[in-house]
């Protein structure tokens, strides 16, 4: 489903800041020094915007579909604090010493809010499809 059939049902109020994630689907890893340059700077780029790493590479067990790869699992307090540290002078210092060895995806997006239900989303989905 793309964003203009997924409208976003519980908008964040503006002064409550929403945990945001970063997540890297990381495919055909070669372990060289720059990569593990590379791990090991990264938390150093990390720290100043709040991020921590939530998953880093785990076995993943693939239960629907197709995952060839790892993934990587980053939290930031909000969604400017993981763009800010991605766009960081500090990280895109680092960044090709991934970029050039492990191919991947990467994107940055909200989580929901706190005591978020999905039987709301689920009754504003069927309000817009009986429209």
């Amino acid at each position: 489903m793309t964003s203009e059939v997924m409208d976003p049902v519980t908008p964040r109020p503006e002064d409550e800041a929403m945990t945001a994630y970063g997540l890297a689907h990381l495919h055909d890893p070669d372990l060289n020094e720059d990569v593990v340059d590379y791990i090991d700077r990264i938390q150093a780029t990390m720290d100043p915007f709040g991020g921590r790493f939530l998953a880093h590479g785990p076995d993943v067990r693939v239960v629907e579909g197709a995952w060839p790869g790892t993934v990587v699992l980053l939290a930031f307090p909000d969604a400017d604090a993981a763009t800010a540290w991605y766009e960081s002078e500090a990280y895109q210092a680092i960044l090709p010493k991934r970029t050039r060895h492990i191919h991947g995806d990467v994107i940055i997006f909200d989580g929901v809010p706190e005591g978020y239900d999905a039987t709301r989303t689920a009754a504003h989905y069927r309000a817009a499809l009986a429209s």
